[in-house]
């Protein structure tokens, strides 16, 4: 487990006014789903199907599975933990830089890890011996992407390895992820995603894994019964009920997101890297990502990720998500002013 990923908004409990640092999709309106769990938080004081077995059914509908081929979670988070630990002491691959808890998880179940720079692409991936592979599919922290069939096609190739593919952040793209239905002829394929990002409830804890019904049997060997609390579950069978109130404005949030990568383009001493999501990696030319951090804090009541305790980044690089058009424009001018008092 790696403290200090991801948001650690709660570090800063007076000063944040705009927060970049969390990959998450703030602008989702939460009142009806708020009142929902009002009106039923009298079922706190009952015990949660053991395995949330009617929200699985929900997802089994959903992605026109097995009920078999679904497993719910205490977040995706949970899910990683939870398939390290049911093929205890295997070979994995990681590929670099991404989400830290791939690495946790693997690293706490005895595997034996070899990390692999992602730049390097897939056509260069070896995978011969190895029994799992990680792949973060948007990926975080750097909003890299897979082509789909380029996926299917190294699944394909590599029978003997099971495929991890995280999918927390599918709804942050427009480009074309791996379906549920491409769990069919891949025996090999584990599919995990998240209800944290898209539906700004990341203090439910609520993830699944979609894979072969040979995968998920095994998986449940190990479940935690009752993992996943009673609200958790209420929250997230409201929100697959009623999809039409957390639509995501993906290509809305995306145009921002190029037009916030354009005003940080035009500043001096830092680069943007590339990115298929609405967050990205910024590399500075001079000074620290940390140092940077605090000034954003301290300053100016903005609080953007530290990135270099990613695997294969370095203290020069941080990661914001878009906001809003007003805020993205305190942060520019915000790093401008902090660069300016370096010279």
């Amino acid at each position: 487990m790696l403290f200090g990923h991801s948001d650690d908004f709660h570090n800063y409990p007076q000063e944040i006014k705009i927060n970049f640092s969390s990959n998450v999709w703030k602008g989702v309106n939460l009142d009806k789903l708020h009142l929902h769990l009002q009106e039923n938080f009298s079922k706190i004081s009952c015990y949660p199907e053991p395995d949330a077995s009617g929200l699985k059914r929900l997802l089994a509908r959903r992605f026109e599975l097995k009920d078999e081929q679904v497993l719910v979670t205490n977040g995706s988070t949970a899910a990683f933990y939870l398939l390290a630990q049911a093929w205890r002491g295997s070979k994995s691959t990681i590929l670099t830089p991404s989400f830290s808890e791939y690495e946790g998880a693997c690293a706490m179940h005895e595997h034996e890890i070899t990390f692999l720079p992602s730049s390097d692409g897939l056509a260069a991936l070896s995978l011969k011996g190895q029994d799992f592979c990680w792949i973060g599919n948007p990926n975080s922290p750097d909003g890299r992407f897979f082509n789909r069939n380029e996926l299917l096609k190294l699944i394909s190739a590599n029978k003997q390895t099971t495929f991890v593919i995280d999918m927390a952040y599918a709804a942050f793209t427009t480009e074309d992820v791996l379906k549920p239905a491409d769990l069919k002829g891949h025996k090999n394929l584990a599919l995990v995603h998240s209800l944290s990002k898209a539906y700004n409830i990341p203090g439910m804890r609520v993830g699944y894994i979609l894979g072969a019904p040979a995968i998920t049997r095994e998986l449940v060997k190990y479940l935690i019964p009752w993992s996943v609390n009673v609200l958790a579950i209420e929250a997230s069978k409201y929100i697959l009920i009623h999809p039409a109130q957390f639509t995501l404005p993906i290509r809305k949030w995306q145009r921002d997101t190029s037009d916030l990568i354009y005003q940080l383009n035009k500043i001096d001493g830092i680069e943007v890297q590339p990115t298929s999501t609405t967050f990205f990696i910024v590399r500075l030319r001079k000074g620290t990502a940390a140092d940077l951090k605090q000034y954003l804090a301290t300053q100016h009541g903005i609080l953007i990720r530290d990135a270099s305790n990613f695997r294969g980044l370095d203290e020069s690089c941080f990661r914001i998500c878009t906001q809003s058009s007003d805020s993205n424009m305190q942060l520019v001018g915000a790093i401008k002013s902090w660069l300016e008092s370096l010279e």
